[in-house]
């Protein structure tokens, strides 16, 4: 009965199984054993577990025998997770537990922005080995105590790109042409299309603050409408500038001298923290490049805590602000800032990367890359690198 159990598991890609003890694994499709497996004299097979992982098992049948698999890891998921994600993940030999209690016996947690892996978290979870952030900002996360825990930080980077970038587009939009407004003086019955006279993107610079991946999708749309790109980035090549047409500046301040629209893609940092404050935003000449005097705009699609909230209200109550428009903020979910009730505001919470294609992107960079580290491998996407050295 074992044998012929062998000869069924040999007939589905499994090889290397002799006598009553045998060993083998999934061949793919260049030949090579991509899982190991191990049947003992009751036909029970077991998948190799990497170095990665603890060493956890569960049941399973083939051919209506008892069988007990070797789990590969287990994995904590606190945000949520893209249900193909996660079948990948468990497909794979992982456990997957969408609703911890405590990341306590977990190897690896994947988090978005609303889990804080703060030294107290991570010293409260001793097995883990990886922290995956789905999406980009890790400010969410003691890097130094994930570090000194010798536990691997990796992020998500691209696969938010082109939604958090039209997002942005979509509030400088809102915002140059009055559409929340006009939204709600519609709903109040107020005919107002005389008072809604807005200004076009078309001949006016806009100025990056961080120039990476989203900023430089922004610019791709920002330029084919016909805005003129300026950028502060202190680690961005000055090829990669040239590439995108980018003017990029060496003081932060040139840019708000020069931009009459301000777009934040940089990372939250003691440098970056209210980099955006009164002082900056008094730079800006609220006149286009065209000479058309078009006001000063601010988005921020970012993270919250570069733009200074008392600042820039008060920038929008003086006047030096003709909008503001924000995706994130210094307290979330928790925001209760006044800023929220200017007429010259409108916001979102939180939402750069909640569309259905980020997500599904998201989850499946996420799966590849736990899968790739509990095979051994290490991902291309390591946020804390001193780790590695």
């Amino acid at each position: 009965m074992v044998f012929s159990e062998c000869e069924h598991l040999v007939g589905h890609g499994l090889h290397g199984f002799t006598g009553n003890s045998c060993t083998g694994g999934i061949i793919d499709s260049t030949g090579s054993i991509t899982m190991g497996f191990s049947i003992n004299y009751v036909g029970c097979v077991s998948r190799h577990i990497p170095t990665h992982s603890n060493a956890a098992y569960e049941h399973a049948y083939v051919q209506g025998v008892d069988c007990q698999r070797k789990i590969m890891a287990r994995i904590a998921v606190t945000d949520g997770m893209a249900e193909a994600a996660v079948e990948i993940l468990r497909n794979a030999g992982h456990e997957v537990d969408l609703d911890p209690q405590d990341l306590n016996g977990f190897d690896a947690v994947v988090i978005r922005s609303a889990t804080k892996m703060t030294a107290s978290a991570i010293a409260a979870a001793p097995t883990l080995k990886l922290i995956g952030r789905a999406g980009v900002g890790v400010d969410n996360i003691d890097l130094d105590a994930a570090t000194k825990a010798g536990i691997l930080v990796c992020n998500t980077p691209g696969s938010s790109t082109q939604s958090v970038a039209e997002l942005t587009i979509g509030h400088l939009l809102a915002s140059t042409r009055h559409i929340p407004k006009a939204d709600r003086d519609l709903r109040d019955g107020k005919w107002t299309k005389k008072a809604l006279k807005g200004t076009e993107l078309s001949g006016k610079r806009i100025g990056f603050i961080g120039f990476g991946r989203i900023a430089q999708g922004v610019g791709h749309i920002a330029s084919s409408i016909g805005m003129e790109l300026h950028a502060y980035d202190p680690y961005l090549p000055d090829a990669v500038a040239l590439e995108q047409n980018c003017h990029l500046h060496p003081d932060v301040e040139d840019v708000f001298r020069h931009c009459t629209h301000i777009a934040i893609h940089c990372n939250l940092t003691d440098e970056t923290h209210h980099l955006v404050n009164e002082h900056t935003l008094s730079l800006m000449p609220g006149i286009g490049a065209d000479g058309i005097a078009c006001g000063n705009h601010l988005v921020s699609c970012a993270r919250g805590g570069i733009v200074n909230e008392d600042d820039a209200l008060k920038a929008l109550e003086n006047g030096t602000l003709s909008s503001c428009a924000l995706d994130v903020f210094e307290n979330e979910p928790e925001t209760t800032h006044p800023i929220l009730y200017h007429p010259n505001f409108h916001g979102t919470p939180h939402i750069g990367a909640a569309t259905h294609e980020a997500q599904a992107r998201i989850g499946l960079e996420m799966a590849n890359l736990l899968i790739a580290f509990f095979n051994g491998d290490t991902p291309k996407s390591v946020v804390n690198k001193r780790i590695l050295e």
